[in-house]
């Protein structure tokens, strides 16, 4: 694989970073600098996202029909790693990278219609109905009820873990609609509006030290007698395991990790030349070095795999077990990156419990964004986890790839 640009390709890089560089809002880009996971409020997101869509590059991964930019895999990752670099929020990955694709294969037409041209026009935002309690990796065991009656479901049940459910317009959502059979052949595929009366959101705070009302980031959802169109279901009914396996290929495989794992390791290649150790700079120490070095051939890798997994999205296939290798090596050189740096910066990185607002002229002790460290770290113990644990990805890989 030729990992060097082409001429055409640094045409095009150079347009991209040009066109960030004149319209990224500074209070978007230092409210993600300073973000504990790079996601920033409704406000900052809706502005960016609205700068991107009337540009043409908020869907560069849908198919050109559906308002795509019909970009190369290549000119994808060099857009994914100009807006790392440029600290660009994540954007509504719910929206843009997993509802979508399952609306456009599954969706009926008038649910396309409905939806997918205001994801386009971040007009409205999404989260994800598939974790319950007791119901997490094991997601065939999920127990929240929709009954049928006429022409509606009458949802009643819980969702946890739910990622800005706090702001989000809509969720997609997985209900049981049948104990018949097999577990995974009693769900369905529901869209929600969150404004349904008898739902109910309750904040959830991480060990991050996030406690600001509406800057967290994880929700748990309580459905009571929810009323919900049969119209919003998406596809059969009891067929919502295929549809739910198919978005997660999407969930997996589609969070750009490279780019941003390259800026955080950037980050910590600063931190190696600032922070000290006995007097001197933690680079000058071999041992680092070696630890520094072993970590940057892990992250190559992530970068070569993330390339095969947007060539595979290229003719609108799914991207298969592809996804699950990205998004398991992804999330754990992402540890690895947050791990050594708080090796880095040791002490200075204890008192992180308030997280400084983007405008802030506090300067922590020990030097600029030491006190980021700490609670990226702790916010990072999750990765390996949602999506899939790393067990899991390991369990279909060995499966899918190895036919054990």
């Amino acid at each position: 694989m030729n990992l060097a640009f082409n001429a055409e390709e640094l045409v095009f890089q150079k347009e991209v970073r040009d066109w960030i560089t004149a319209n990224m809002p500074p209070e978007v880009a230092e409210e993600s600098r300073r973000s504990r996971s790079s996601h920033v409020s409704k406000e900052r997101l809706l502005q960016w996202q609205k700068k991107l869509s009337q540009k043409g590059w908020l869907v560069p991964n849908w198919p050109k029909e559906y308002g795509g930019t019909g970009w190369s895999s290549t000119q994808k990752f060099i857009f994914e790693m100009e807006m790392a670099r440029a600290d660009s929020p994540y954007l509504s990955s719910f929206s843009l990278k997993m509802v979508a694709p399952v609306l456009m294969k599954y969706g009926s037409e008038a649910q396309k219609k409905r939806f997918l041209p205001k994801i386009a026009a971040a007009e409205e935002l999404w989260c994800q109905g598939y974790s319950e309690p007791g119901s997490g990796s094991d997601l065939a065991s999920l127990r929240t009820r929709a009954e049928r009656q006429g022409d509606q479901y009458i949802v009643n049940g819980q969702k946890i873990w739910t990622t800005n459910a706090h702001w989000a317009d809509w969720m997609f959502c997985l209900v049981r609609t049948s104990n018949e059979g097999k577990r995974q052949e009693g769900i369905s595929f529901l869209l929600i509006d969150m404004k349904t009366p008898g739902i109910k959101v309750d904040p959830i705070y991480l060990v991050d030290g996030t406690r600001t009302p509406m800057r967290h980031e994880v929700n748990q959802v309580f459905f009571t007698d929810v009323r919900v169109p049969v119209e919003n279901r998406v596809g059969e009914e009891n067929k919502g395991w295929t549809y739910a396996k198919y978005l997660l290929e999407f969930e997996r495989g589609g969070q750009a990790h490279g780019p941003r794992l390259r800026k955080a390791f950037r980050h910590l290649q600063t931190l190696s030349k600032t922070q000290l150790n006995e007097g001197e700079p933690l680079s000058a120490s071999p041992h680092w070095r070696e630890r520094m070095a072993a970590l940057e051939m892990e992250l190559d890798a992530v970068e070569m795999n993330e390339l095969m997994f947007y060539s595979s999205l290229k003719t609108g296939d799914a991207p298969g077990s592809m996804a699950s290798i990205v998004k398991m090596r992804g999330t754990e050189v992402g540890q690895k990156i947050t791990e050594l740096a708080v090796e880095a910066v040791g002490w200075y990185g204890a008192p992180f419990t308030e997280l400084r607002n983007y405008d802030s002229n506090i300067v922590p002790v020990g030097g600029e964004y030491v006190d980021d460290v700490s609670p990226r770290y702790f916010n990072q113990r999750k990765t390996t986890i949602y999506g899939g644990s790393s067990e899991v990805q390991r369990n279909v890989l060995a499966k899918a790839m190895l036919g054990l």
